[in-house]
């Protein structure tokens, strides 16, 4: 009984100095931002993960996580920002430099994004969203790849609702990368998907290129627009030979 009463503050010391060393190496965030302002707002926190159980004590494990936001912007094919649209982000694998950890099959739930560290973004009246993250550092780096989805529901509020935005790009590839000793910070973001559309002089031209157009609406603005041009340009011509007292 003695014996344990002399070494309990020798337990009690090496205690404290795991968790004072624990949270002393906490290092300063510092970044070299090479994602064009897609990836904003960073702070480190520290998290429980688990506890170790000593003799005589416990000792709480911690890890440290970088937090911030993946933005974007959501518009029409007129660029006119568009409200409500849901865009979420998959972690589809986090690499590490000893293994590579793969996710099991996700549930279509918004639980199951937030237990990913990743929670759904919603599109404001400005058109902009932002994917709240929350990710383990390991090794000194953050290094996530995954998918972003864009407004995934779309099909069943159309049922449901009877109307819906229907996105243009279903979803694409992401790769996040940060390193805590240089600060560098990159994001990026897969193959994309470039809209065309045939345009030509007369419909013989046309019959010879394959495609399809934009919607209606956006082919009557841009017929409107032309008109107009046309339009105010007759009106120069008119009054060309005008002075009008100059």
């Amino acid at each position: 009984m003695r014996f344990i009463v002399k070494i309990m503050p020798l337990f009690l010391l090496s205690a404290v100095i795991s968790f004072s060393g624990c949270f002393g190496s906490f290092k300063k965030l510092k970044v070299m931002d090479f994602t064009n302002k897609r990836v904003t707002d960073l702070t480190f926190t520290k998290k429980v993960v688990g506890s170790s159980n000593f003799l005589f004590f416990s000792k709480t494990e911690t890890k440290v996580f970088l937090e911030g936001y993946i933005q974007g912007i959501v518009t029409d094919y007129a660029d006119n920002p568009i409200e409500g649209v849901t865009v979420r982000a998959i972690a589809g694998r986090l690499r590490e430099k000893s293994d590579i950890i793969e996710f099991d099959a996700i549930e279509e739930s918004a639980n199951s994004y937030i237990n990913l560290s990743f929670t759904p973004g919603v599109s404001d009246t400005q058109g902009l969203f932002k994917i709240q993250f929350s990710l383990p550092v390991i090794d000194d780096e953050v290094d996530v790849e995954g998918k972003i989805v864009y407004n995934p529901g779309w099909q069943q509020q159309k049922i449901n609702l009877g109307k819906t935005y229907e996105p243009q790009m279903k979803e694409s590839s992401f790769r996040l990368y940060y390193n805590l000793d240089t600060g560098f910070l990159a994001f990026a973001e897969g193959i994309r998907h470039i809209i065309v559309q045939p345009v030509g002089e007369g419909p013989g031209k046309m019959m010879t290129l394959p495609g399809s157009g934009g919607p209606k609406t956006i082919m009557l603005k841009e017929a409107d627009k032309a008109k107009a041009s046309s339009d105010d340009s007759a009106m120069e011509d008119l009054f060309e030979g005008f002075d009008f007292g100059k």
